[in-house]
């Protein structure tokens, strides 16, 4: 990141939003259930393995793949934010299932634990993404596999970029700064990553998805129900310019009009990859 960026604050800032929308965020899953089941697929949990799924948010991946675990096997959720995991653990009775808040840049985990690590659109919130990369590879075994995904690249995430658009047209500046959503979107820059990371046997398999949205106020809840910090942010700005904020994205958004709404699409990517020793 560049100078002015406070990770702590941008950590702090993420918590707070994240905690604030976990029951929104589990409500919104399913406009992206089509890229859930893939990375399940993907990343392929087996009968008596052990996973740990890192910023699993309401546990969205780790409530797909327990049944998978079972007998015998067990997945361990965490996150920054203890509210999403609190959210997640009323909405399943999954034996197999633990929670814990931990920071994936700072796990207080044994090395070579995991069979496998799962991250579902979270590598791109790190702000030290090298460092979380670091901390799984020495979570996993020896041959142990991680399976993740993440937003395409600029201009091919309509579904996230709309409602940054018409942030950009009506606000100034944040005064937190924050790292891309989409700066693991072209598949040399994650492919560098991992291998970096110390990753190798790399599978790159792009996703292609889209939502449909009765209307623009739809679309904008279901922006928040994805934002984290930057929903933290709008909430602390007066009532009228959040008003005003809604009714300017039908703007961003006539383009992806449709009889009966909006169907806007997103591309994402899925990687696969083993620990190389």
């Amino acid at each position: 990141m560049s100078d002015g960026f406070d990770p702590t604050r941008f950590k702090a800032m993420e918590r707070a939003g994240f905690n604030r929308i976990a029951r929104h965020y589990d409500e919104g899953a399913h406009l992206r259930e089509s890229l859930q089941a893939a990375l399940v697929d993907a990343a392929a949990p087996a009968a008596g393995e052990c996973w740990l799924d890192v910023a699993s948010g309401p546990g969205l991946l780790a409530r797909a793949m327990a049944p998978r675990l079972a007998p015998g096997g067990w997945v361990l959720a965490t996150d920054i934010a203890e509210g999403m995991l609190a959210h997640a653990r009323g909405r399943t009775d999954a034996p197999n299932i633990y929670w814990t808040a931990a920071d994936a840049e700072h796990l207080c985990l044994p090395d070579g634990r995991f069979d496998g690590v799962s991250i579902g659109l979270g590598l791109f919130v790190f702000p030290h993404p090298e460092r979380a990369l670091a901390e799984l590879r020495r979570s996993l075994r020896p041959g142990g596999r991680i399976a993740l995904s993440v937003w395409g690249a600029p201009g091919s995430v309509p579904l996230i970029e709309r409602a940054q658009q018409c942030l950009a047209r009506l606000l100034p500046p944040p005064r937190v700064l924050r790292p891309s959503v989409f700066r693991f979107g072209e598949p040399e820059v994650l492919a560098a990553a991992l291998s970096g990371a110390g990753f190798s046997s790399l599978r790159l398999t792009p996703h292609e998805f889209s939502c449909h949205f009765a209307n623009a106020d739809a679309y904008w809840d279901a922006f928040l129900a994805l934002a984290g910090g930057v929903a933290e942010a709008l909430v602390r700005l007066p009532e009228g310019r959040q008003a005003a904020l809604r009714a300017a994205v039908v703007e961003d958004l006539a383009d992806f009009a449709t009889a009966d709404g909006y169907r806007i699409p997103a591309r994402t990517l899925i990687a696969t990859a083993v620990r190389g020793d």
